[in-house]
């Protein structure tokens, strides 16, 4: 949790690049209020790699899957998902394995702004364990937006 403009997004952005670079074969789940949102991080890690001297090799030649949306970077091959995907927090993640999922700005006013919303959010939430692989890690950035914060935790 932080204020707004404290450069969360931009530091997950650059830690998600650095797991990609160390581990390529890694599968990203970015999530965000709305589909938009979650987009933004896809073009930030993007950006990384393709400006980045070190990330000069995960960049593939046939840029088949590298759009708004989802990019798949040089890795081993026989991994289906993408490296990295995004999608608004309603959308269809049905099916989908994330090593690492990332849940940006999920909680903003129209996600959160009666008790009913911030109970389906959270229920919505829950799904993640799903897809998430055995190992993998889930990172929450955002702001709250209600004391009854979904970032809030039980020890708070």
């Amino acid at each position: 949790m932080a204020f707004r403009h404290s450069g969360k997004s931009t530091i997950v952005g650059v830690f998600a690049t650095y797991v990609l670079y160390t581990r390529p074969e890694t599968r990203i789940l970015v999530l965000s209020a709305h589909t938009i949102l979650a987009s933004r991080m896809v073009a930030h890690i993007k950006n990384i790699l393709e400006n980045h001297p070190f990330c000069v090799d995960l960049i593939p030649k046939s840029k088949k899957e590298w759009a708004s949306d989802r990019i798949t970077i040089n890795r081993p091959i026989g991994i289906r998902e993408p490296s990295v995907v995004c999608q608004g927090i309603h959308g269809n993640i049905t099916g989908m394995r994330a090593d690492l999922i990332i849940c940006d700005d999920i909680e903003v006013p129209n996600t959160s702004n009666t008790p009913q919303k911030r109970a389906a959010l959270r229920e919505r939430l829950r799904e993640l364990d799903f897809i998430l692989s055995p190992n993998g890690t889930m990172i929450y950035i955002g702001t709250p937006h209600t004391m009854d914060t979904i970032y809030r935790t039980s020890d708070d």
